[in-house]
């Protein structure tokens, strides 16, 4: 029985990629019987039903698992936001660096709309955050690195996250313009785009690359956490951790803390470590109330 990559789900009818063609397929009696849900990603053992249509008969171990997107077996999410139209929110960045760091998976980050910025704009966020992670910065409407995007997504299967409006879809027309996904427009009372994205499906990006566009959002509630292991999902924060005074430095009133050195010393970028407080005090906040 071939093996295949499940690419879109619609109710309990699911489309899988053999390598060789895409059967429309629903689960064996036997797999709803143990309420073992199918999810976009799934890996999954197969039997042909007639041409074109076929039966899941196993799904395979998953490696990881995410409840928004439902998505199985994901390599790395690719944070989408822009430079204007919405405005770059750079405390939303760290909030969905934070959550996928959580969920145990690398990030890209991807700036769009460099059409829009200024070159000091964009040299800021690649000051802050080229050196933490893969960075990208963008525009679909020029085609501006976009071939360096199609380079990131090369060989894994992403998840697509960030704002309504920050232009997912668009980017991923420009790196495949058959899919003609629709766009949304910014309001340009709110200055918000608006929900594109319905439900998961796998879409190509070339060279083997698989995402996962998703609804745009804003705002996303933190994991719980002890309020000392959220510098942990700051890199340039875990790395100086050891050489605090105190174990479970909280980086912030602790004497001896090597974090607030650094940023005194202009190593630590201050911005980015006051709204590392700002999230701070929200988990502590949520960890009060367990």
């Amino acid at each position: 029985m071939p093996v295949g990559r499940v690419v879109r789900s619609h109710s309990n009818v699911h489309y899988i990629d053999t390598g060789e063609e895409i059967l429309e397929c629903r689960p064996r009696g036997r797999l709803r019987y143990l309420e073992q849900r199918v999810l976009t990603g799934d890996m999954v053992r197969v039997r042909r039903a007639g041409k074109g249509l076929g039966t899941i008969e196993e799904v395979l171990p998953r490696r990881n698992e995410l409840s928004r997107p439902p998505v199985a077996n994901v390599d790395q999410v690719v944070l989408v936001f822009s430079f204007h139209e919405p405005e770059l929110d750079l405390s939303l960045v760290d909030r969905f660096l934070v959550l996928a760091g959580a969920a145990g998976l690398p990030s890209v980050l991807c700036v769009n709309k460099t059409d829009l910025a200024g070159k000091d704009e964009v040299d800021a966020v690649r000051a802050v955050y080229g050196a933490l992670m893969p960075l990208v910065t963008a525009s679909a409407r020029t085609g501006e690195r976009v071939e360096e995007l199609r380079s990131v997504l090369a060989g894994r299967l992403s998840v697509l996250a960030g704002p309504s409006g920050a232009g997912k879809s668009s980017l991923l027309n420009a790196l495949d313009p058959s899919l003609r996904l629709r766009t949304g427009e910014v309001s340009r009372k709110a200055r918000r785009g608006t929900h594109t994205t319905r439900h998961v499906a796998l879409l190509p990006t070339g060279a083997g690359g698989l995402v996962a566009d998703t609804p745009g959002f804003t705002h996303l509630e933190l994991p719980e956490m002890a309020p000392a292991n959220l510098g942990w999902y700051y890199p340039e924060m875990a790395r100086l951790a050891a050489e605090c005074r105190f174990s479970g430095c909280l980086h912030r009133a602790e004497p001896g803390c090597r974090v607030k050195q650094a940023v005194a010393e202009g190593d630590f970028e201050r911005g980015r470590y006051e709204r590392y407080l700002a999230l701070l005090g929200e988990v502590e906040a949520a960890y009060r109330s367990w």
